[in-house]
């Protein structure tokens, strides 16, 4: 199991555990706090919307959400992924707008429940929903700061993953880019079923049952997409766009429901927050789009052999992360363990072993 093992991955992940805990606390705080101020137990007339879910549903998708990135940095770390460690800070981004946007749903709320809820509740929540995006904004500057310096850190990595060839480390990134995506991609999606599942009613029963057979799909459907893309399948990546398109579809269909009759009421419970999870997903599916179409042309170029190698070289075994045997090692008893794990110990590396192949060549030759 990786453990964190230098300053800056141990810093990474400190920055994500500590304000996950900050943030829950707050929320807990004030789902405490809201509940304990209901003086009818929650209870709305049926057939309206349902203002006592609101926080309830912003506190779990909080706790799913400060988890899954816990997750997802302990992931970037232990692959060594600068782009997933950039897309945590951007993810984090996601989180202060979900945060901040919080303060005006919970106020809605607190509104539309009138004489259902003691007086003041608002003005006792509203400092902890203040200090609740200040904690996730100071967080995403310092996981900025420590993404750089994690960066030089990692720079390295793809050299000696990917040998010298420098259109072969395009292609990987572009890899690397779209399988990030979809971890990203998972979230949010969930994130708006759940809040449509929830909070919104009126619906159908058959919409609704479509809503969450669609959860396990989606799963299903992104494990499938990076398993496509792994395995360079052309048929397989067409079939995937299509899925996307299809999503987009669905998503513009639900902002476009949501602000017109005659189903415009039955989201105004968490209309704000749903907004705010359908944008951001749109904007990543048209990214992911033009991600996917980017790996679907690099296919059959050269790339599969080295994204089926999913072992990550350990840092702290030098001459081993650059694949040397200890019986083949050349390196001077003088150099620094520093010169192992620069970029230069790769280089001279991989100019190493051409002019190893070069001599064999010549030798055949003679």
């Amino acid at each position: 199991m990786y453990i964190p093992n230098t300053k800056w991955t141990w810093a990474f992940m400190l920055i994500v555990l500590i304000q996950a805990c900050v943030s829950l606390a707050l929320e807990s705080y004030v789902f405490g706090e809201f509940q304990t101020s209901l003086e009818r137990d929650g209870d709305v007339p049926e057939g309206q919307h349902s203002p006592t879910l609101t926080i309830p549903t912003y506190l779990a998708l909080f706790i799913f959400g400060y988890l899954y990135e816990l997750l997802l940095a302990w992931d970037a770390l232990r692959l060594k992924n600068t782009i997933q460690v950039i897309g945590i800070c951007i993810y984090n981004l996601g989180m202060l707008i979900y945060s901040a946007v919080q303060m005006d749903q919970v106020d809605d709320a607190v509104k539309d429940l009138n004489g259902d809820i003691k007086p003041g509740t608002w003005l006792g929540l509203k400092p902890f929903l203040i200090a609740a995006p200040c904690v996730v904004a100071l967080g995403t500057i310092l996981l900025a700061f420590v993404a750089w310096k994690l960066y030089n850190e990692f720079a390295w990595t793809i050299y000696k993953h990917i040998s010298a060839d420098l259109r072969l480390k395009r292609r990987y990134l572009t890899y690397q880019i779209y399988i990030a995506l979809l971890k990203f991609d998972f979230f949010f999606f969930l994130g708006f079923t759940v809040q449509f599942v929830v909070v919104v009613t009126g619906t159908s029963d058959s919409e609704f049952y479509l809503t969450i057979a669609a959860i396990p799909i989606t799963i299903i459907l992104l494990f499938l997409a990076a398993y496509i893309n792994r395995k360079e399948s052309y048929v397989g990546q067409t079939f995937i766009l299509i899925v996307y398109f299809a999503a987009m579809a669905y998503f513009v269909f639900k902002l476009v429901r949501m602000y017109t009759p005659p189903k415009m009421q039955d989201y105004l419970a968490a209309r704000s927050s749903l907004t705010t999870f359908a944008v951001l997903t749109l904007l990543l599916l048209i990214v992911t789009i033009g991600t996917a179409i980017a790996c679907m042309m690099n296919f059959n170029k050269g790339l599969k052999p080295h994204i089926q190698r999913r072992k990550v070289p350990n840092t702290g075994e030098p001459a081993r992360a650059l694949g040397i045997a200890e019986k083949d090692t050349m390196w001077d008893a003088g150099v620094s363990e520093e010169f192992y794990t620069s970029p230069w110990a790769t280089v001279c590396h991989d100019a190493r072993r051409y002019l190893r192949s070069r001599e064999r060549q010549c030798g055949d030759d003679a």
